[in-house]
């Protein structure tokens, strides 16, 4: 499984990014993906993951602004976030975690074993 990211940068608060994962090397259908971040001297922890029907799971701290969606193809994941707050500077991670097809995806960072490089979102007061 192969997971690239793009779209981080620098914006003010208030402002919006958009992510994506270009992910290739396994079958959609039976992994769940994720977006994650990990800010400096804190633990990585899970933003927003979606399963192959679509069913989504969102971290309170972003519910409603952020929207995590996957392209027709399935070969893309990506990631709208809107209201950035400095609170959301991190590096942020796509990830793949295998499951049974259709299952419920969860928010820990220990249901995935395939990560990105990361990309880098900064957002200033």
């Amino acid at each position: 499984v192969r997971l690239v990211e793009s779209g981080g940068g620098s914006v003010q608060s208030g402002g919006s990014l958009r992510l994506s994962c270009a992910a290739s090397g396994y079958t959609y259908s039976t992994y769940c993906m994720g977006w994650f971040r990990q800010a400096p001297g804190k633990e990585r922890e899970g933003v927003a993951v979606t399963n192959v029907n679509g069913r989504t799971s969102y971290a309170d701290s972003v519910k409603g602004r952020f929207t995590i969606s996957q392209d027709n193809a399935k070969n893309k994941l990506n990631l709208q976030m809107n209201s950035l707050e400095p609170e959301d500077k991190a590096m942020y991670y796509c990830a793949a975690g295998r499951q049974a097809y259709g299952a419920i995806c969860y928010l820990a960072v220990s249901g995935y074993g395939h990560w990105g490089q990361g990309t880098q979102v900064t957002v200033s007061s």
